[in-house]
């Protein structure tokens, strides 16, 4: 039996719901980054690194490059960046609102006893 549409949606963003794996995909994606570069900017030790990537490997979103010994990791293809860049966009909507709302919440502080559309206009 196939797996429906939404559930391997669900399943491939469980896979990314992990900050270090959020970080080496935006690491990864001006191009291939080796191992060692990858723990300095991550800074956390080679054996959790090293489950993070097998993950990210396993998965297909990214693949592992060796030249000598050096091993470096390259984002499999473009869509894993465009999806952090739409996940950035999203957020940045997301935040902007609620700045919004704290905005508004503060300036109830100031005039508790006016009517909101009062104490917006005050200002």
């Amino acid at each position: 039996m196939q797996v429906p549409l939404y559930q391997a949606k669900a399943e491939f963003f469980r896979m990314l719901g992990h900050p270090v794996r959020i970080r080496v995909l935006e690491l990864l994606q001006n191009g291939p980054v080796p191992v060692r570069d990858l723990l300095n900017d991550i800074e956390i030790e080679p054996s959790s690194l090293s489950q993070q990537l097998a993950v990210l490997r396993r998965s297909g979103i990214v693949v592992s490059i060796r030249d000598g010994a050096t091993v470096s990791y390259a984002l499999a293809g473009g869509d894993v960046a465009e999806l952090l860049r739409a996940a950035r966009r999203i957020l940045t909507e997301l935040l902007a609102g609620q700045s919004e709302l704290l905005a508004e919440l503060r300036q109830a502080d100031v005039h508790p006893s006016l009517p909101r559309e009062t104490a917006r206009r005050s200002v």
